[in-house]
């Protein structure tokens, strides 16, 4: 069932298992197929947060979308609105799709092997989630009736930033044959093949999603040369507007007991490097492709070559062996620290697993870099940065790869300079991070669902706090994540203004929370409810800091010009937060005038008109009651401690029905709250409909990219839906919703530097420490310390309320001034 719904879909496994056979350490495709290249060359993409190369054949010409991304590699561009306003966002930024190095075609008297026409004999494709290593295993029967073996690996380094390494090995099974084998680095214009055909994905349709493709040339050739003797070639370019540097090289090893003969061509687009092989039976042909890639905001390309020159030395001098050792390595304390076991559901494991690897090949080697929507595997959304990362991919890191978390936070408070100055165009005080951008700068055209969404401010300080509660990381809370908390509650506190006929309310107009079809609102609850912790939190941070270190809130105090009457002001907001609800309904409304709109009756809108962003004005959109992600049901998540049960049962069952899940961000947040407030069946259709958003393509658009924030989600779904853990003001818990066909559930969570394992079983809570000393937690309500030489276990005597069938759409339901709220499909007609 594919495409996104309101309804979330039946439980089912997704995937055709005799072309994806289910393995719960390993991705593979056992049939190729042309049909879905898009999908599969996300799927098998390799990435390690820097680099990223797309899952593309070697042979480089069957392709979808050709990809090689470096994160915050980009290009700028002038943006250009048919009508201009004061403030308006100036600079696009665009990720650029760099030389690609991937590419590799075999000929076999003089054929080349083309996988859409090859007789394929054997055919694997797989990707280990062990050893980060993606394997082609390949039989192929040639035109003229011989057998070859092909047999490929590709690794993009977790340990060295800037390598990715590639072997090709040519075996002629049973008669000899002249070999060519051409390895090549192509600088390809994005995303064109050399013969300047564009990639299917490029340009199609009109999906404001995908990434800004240009129309000149965006690197400028600065440098190219080639050795023959060393089996080196090299490339380097500069970006035509933003003037980011860019240098790739690759060294070459032939390896072969048959003659052979080798040619180097280099020219300012192209560097290949040609072997012609007299191929015996039974005499492997091994050709190994060590690269690497340098990047720099300005450095000249001739000083990206001297680097690119010492990580491949030093990759020759430690051995091939040494970076596959290495790779392996690094991915088993990865697993140690982060893997979720879902036992007896070997179909679900392989996916969980899939996602997890995911985050880390998003955000592993960022450094210095955000976390892009779509990782370092695609071109959507322009490799941009969102709020997404802090809501649905930093829980991951804080509580498994806090390190990983930290360089993301202080990417963040890199951005603070080019914040402050966004919030002086929109006339704030403090600073206001951009809805999207690569280079600080906001880069969204459209501010109604773009910069009008200021909650961002506070997902960010959301982020930081769960991180130093997580981690007990005072310093950086005093050195620089205070510095994050102060400037954003300024903004809260200056957008924000009281209504003194209203026993002194803190209101917030003008704003658009994460539900994009409703844009531009007061009183966004979520928006509303954020900015209440930003600002208790900042004013909570700035007296513990007083207290506990005079020199550190004296340096903060003289570096940020605090007034400490600041203080009160902001702890006085908080408490006056408007916190719309209405009694009669029994629910708090999304703003202050969601009510009042119709419902978009999407039960009976045609699935041709899904997803409703592609298909109706916007205007039209925002005149109803009609989500497309969630918010208020968010916001019960995010700030659970704040709602009674009961609140949050009504507001479940209210919005729920009108989510579109048109985005990718809904379904996972859907399963948790779900879970919480009993609704077992549709929390476990929610979270496998998020669990397979890529893997079976559901939104149509996985060619793009992998989803990362809903990869991120999906590890929240599982540790915060069924197995209950919470985060609330520093106090965590843990309060399971196991579903009922699972035995257990196992997950890992490091606070203050002791890694607990998590059991939940239908009877009980397993906690065991794995490293570190001991935790406190609160499991079903009882305060519990587990420490390395006790493990604790709690009885249960339930999972939590089970509810039957699922919420129903609120058309006619009678609203309090007694008119009916009734359902509609906008049409022409």
């Amino acid at each position: 069932m594919n495409g996104p719904s309101h309804i979330a879909p039946p439980i089912m496994d997704y995937l055709d298992r005799l072309r994806f056979p289910a393995d719960e350490w390993k991705f593979s495709e056992v049939q190729f197929d042309t049909a879905d290249l898009g999908k599969t060359e996300t799927l098998f993409a390799l990435g390690n947060g820097y680099l990223g190369m797309r899952g593309n054949v070697e042979e480089g010409r069957e392709t979808h979308s050709h990809g090689t991304f470096i994160n915050g590699f980009h290009e700028t561009w002038p943006i250009q609105h048919a009508e201009e306003a004061f403030g308006f966002a100036r600079v696009g930024q665009t990720i650029v799709n760099v030389p690609d190095a991937k590419v590799i075609r075999l000929y076999v008297d003089d054929e080349p092997l083309l996988l859409p026409v090859a007789d394929l004999l054997d055919y694997d494709r797989t990707i280990d989630f062990r050893t980060g290593v993606l394997s082609r295993d390949i039989l192929w029967r040639t035109p003229g009736g011989k057998r070859v073996q092909i047999r490929s690996r590709r690794l993009v380094s977790f340990t060295q930033r800037h390598l990715a390494v590639l072997t090709f090995e040519v075996t002629m099974l049973d008669e000899h044959a002249p070999v060519a084998i051409s390895s090549q680095i192509l600088n390809r214009q994005d995303g064109e093949d050399e013969y300047h055909v564009s990639s299917a994905a490029m340009g199609e349709g009109t999906d404001p999603r995908q990434a800004e493709s240009f129309r000149r040339r965006v690197l400028i050739p600065k440098a190219h040369w080639g050795s023959e003797e060393k089996g080196r070639v090299v490339l380097g370019y500069q970006c035509a507007e933003s003037k980011m540097t860019l240098a790739v090289a690759a060294d070459h090893h032939m390896e072969t007991a048959n003659h052979y003969t080798q040619h180097v061509g280099v020219d300012e687009d192209v560097a290949k490097m040609t072997y012609r092989i007299d191929a015996q039976p039974g005499h492997p042909i091994t050709l190994t492709k060590i690269v690497a890639y340098h990047t720099s905001r300005g450095v000249p390309a001739r000083e990206l070559i001297d680097r690119c020159r010492r990580t491949l030395d030093r990759v020759e001098e430690e051995g091939l062996d040494h970076e596959f050792a290495e790779q392996e390595e690094w991915l088993t304390r990865f697993w140690e620290r982060s893997d979720v076991e879902v036992t007896g559901q070997p179909e679900i494991q392989q996916a969980v697993r899939w996602n997890l690897f995911q985050i880390a090949q998003a955000s592993a080697r960022a450094e210095g870099n955000g976390i892009p929507a779509k990782g370092v595997t695609g071109s959507g959304y322009g490799g941009h940065y969102f709020w997404d990362t802090e809501i649905y991919v930093l829980p991951f890191l804080t509580y498994t790869s806090p390190r990983t978390s930290r360089a993301a936070l202080r990417f963040r408070y890199n951005l603070l300079t080019a914040a402050r100055k966004r919030a002086v165009q929109l006339t704030q005080r403090g600073v206001l991070f951009p809805w999207r951008t690569i280079n600080g700068e906001e880069a969204s055209a459209y501010y109604a669902a773009g910069t009008a969404q200021y909650h961002i401010d506070a997902d960010v300080s959301y982020a930081l706090s769960q991180y130093v509660a997580a981690t007990g990381d005072d310093d950086f809370l005093k050195r620089e994540g205070i510095d994050i908390l102060v400037e954003t509650a300024r903004m809260w506190a200056d957008l924000g203004f009281w209504r003194s006929d209203e026993d002194g309310t803190f209101h917030i107009h003008g704003v658009t929370g994460p539900d994009e079809y409703t844009t531009v609102v007061n009183d966004n609850l979520f928006t509303n409810v954020m900015a209440r912790f930003n600002l208790s939190r900042a004013a909570r941070a700035l007296k513990d800091v007083k207290k506990s270190d005079k020199i550190a809130y004296e340096q903060l105090s003289q570096r940020l010009n605090l007034d400490e009457s600041e203080i009160e002001e902001w702890e006085k907001a908080a408490a006056g937060m408007a916190i719309p609800f209405e009694s009669h309904l029994g629910i708090h409304p999304q703003d202050l005038h969601f009510l009042e709109r119709e419902v978009w009756d999407l039960a009976n809108t045609p699935m041709e008109k899904r997803p409703l962003l592609l298909n109706y004005h916007p205007l039209v959109i925002y005149r109803f009651q009609v989500l497309k992600q969630a918010d208020v049901v968010l916001a019960l998540f995010l700030q659970g401690e704040h709602f009674t049960a009961e609140e949050k049962l009504a507001d479940f069952e209210y919005y729920d029905p009108i989510t579109t899940g048109d985005s990718t961000l809904s379904a996972v947040v859907q399963s948790i709250i779900a879970a919480e407030v009993g609704y077992h069946d549709l929390a476990i259709r929610y979270f496998l409909a998020a669990l397979f958003v890529d893997l079976a393509d559901r939104h149509s658009n996985t060619s793009d990219g992998v989803h990362v924030a809903s990869v991120g989600g999906v590890w929240s779904a599982l540790v915060c839906g069924f197995g209950g853990f919470r985060d609330q003001g520093g106090v965590f818990s843990i309060d399971p919703r196991l579903p009922e066909a699972w035995d257990s559930l196992a997950y890992r969570i490091t606070l203050k530097g002791t890694r607990v394992r998590v059991t939940v079983t239908q009877d009980a809570v397993e906690l065991v420490v794995e490293n570190g000393r001991h935790a406190s937690l609160v499991v079903r309500g009882e305060e519990v310390t587990v420490t390395s030489e006790d493990p604790v276990t709690v009885a249960l005597k339930d999972q939590g309320p089970r509810l039957e069938g699922e919420p129903k759409p609120p058309a006619g339901t009678k609203r309090a001034d007694g008119t009916i709220i009734s359902a509609i499909v906008p049409s022409a007609d």
